[in-house]
């Protein structure tokens, strides 16, 4: 199969699953290795398409809906505290949708992180052990945004509720 071919369906694939793919998957089925799909990637985005590298792996924005509420949540804690945070945002029914920081040099700073259960949080816990990587909020003194969705915007507001509570959330006063 050449490089075309592979790119038009690497897109099917993408356009047809509802949940993401790693590159080792892809890889697999399209019988190259991991770093062609990471350069087929880069070139299906850099003629227009959509695709979002997560945690978990490819996925095409057309395959997310809309229809949930979202909004974004100021939040400000210790690298200690990112396990009870995400687990509260959880436990009341919402998805952690990214993560984002303010840098004085580059601007904003975004990491997707698709958390929408505890088997996410427990792979992102793991992967961010296990290469010794550093949280974005490092960056901020642990102030950061998280885009947030649930089903229900009551949802949302239990969220922003136990948040507060707990003493994760930042007010507008």
């Amino acid at each position: 199969m050449d490089s075309v071919v592979r790119r038009e369906e690497i897109l099917k694939l993408l356009k047809r699953r509802m949940s993401p793919i790693t590159g080792s998957e892809l890889a697999e089925k399209m019988g190259v290795s991991r770093q062609i799909i990471v350069t087929d990637i880069a070139l299906l985005r850099a003629k227009g398409e959509e695709i979002l590298a997560t945690p978990q792996g490819y996925i095409h924005t057309s395959t997310i809906t809309e229809k949930d509420y979202m909004t974004k949540i100021v939040c400000k804690h210790t690298s200690d505290e990112i396990r009870e945070e995400l687990s509260t945002i959880l436990k009341f029914g919402g998805e952690i949708i990214d993560v984002i920081v303010e840098h004085p040099v580059y601007g904003e700073l975004k990491g997707l992180l698709m958390i929408s259960s505890f088997k996410d949080l427990d792979e992102f816990i793991y992967k961010m052990r296990q290469t010794q990587a550093k949280p974005l909020s490092l960056l901020t003194e642990g102030a950061h945004i998280h885009t947030i969705k649930a089903p229900k915007k009551q949802m949302l507001e239990e969220i922003k509720n136990e948040l507060l509570i707990r003493d994760f959330l930042v007010e507008d006063n």
